[in-house]
């Protein structure tokens, strides 16, 4: 009998390394741009926000929201866009979070983007378990941290004890002596 694979053809579609490098952290959400978006449902970025613009009741702000100029820059200079004067970019790139990723399929109606959305789902569901074992290991960390300095300061005093047993104190002659004088 053989085995289902739990991968389906969304992961021959598409690595998970070429998803994860393309999810950002703004605003506290983990995010995809549009751009990046069009590209892996192979549409254009405009096709895809307008798209969105059709059925924009489907994507309230923790959906789907546009970058300010600030939040933009430093992620539209790592991609190298082209700029204005050349047919790029001309509006501040919309972004999506994992939700607005998922509804994303129910617009977009297409094989493609269902496989692409299964993709994304997985590579959002590892990320989720990775930083969540993250945060297991750094509690450990702190955990044997306090041990440590509970057991140095403990270590600290036994040291304290022996140094005060090795040097004596003050050796009190006999005030009278005996034997001859």
């Amino acid at each position: 009998m053989l085995k289902k694979s739990k991968e389906g053809p969304s992961s021959k579609l598409l690595p998970p390394e070429i998803i994860e490098r393309r999810i950002f952290l703004v605003r506290g959400y983990k995010v995809m741009l549009d751009s990046h978006l069009a590209e892996l449902y192979q549409v254009t970025t405009g096709n895809l926000n307008l798209a969105v613009r059709r059925n924009k009741n489907r994507f309230p702000e923790d959906f789907m929201f546009q970058l300010t100029k600030t939040e933009a820059e430093p992620l539209l200079l790592q991609f190298a866009i082209a700029n204005t004067s050349r047919g790029g970019r001309r509006t501040l790139p919309y972004v999506f979070t994992e939700q607005g990723v998922a509804m994303l399929s129910t617009v977009l109606n297409s094989k493609r983007a269902i496989a692409v959305n299964i993709a994304i789902m997985r590579v959002f569901v590892r990320l989720r378990e990775m930083l969540a074992s993250h945060i297991m290991l750094l509690r450990r960390l702190d955990d044997l941290e306090r041990e440590q300095k509970e057991q140095g300061l403990q270590i600290g005093a036994v040291f304290e004890v022996m140094r005060k047993l090795a040097t004596p104190e003050e050796i009190e002659s006999p005030k009278d002596s005996i034997g001859f004088q």
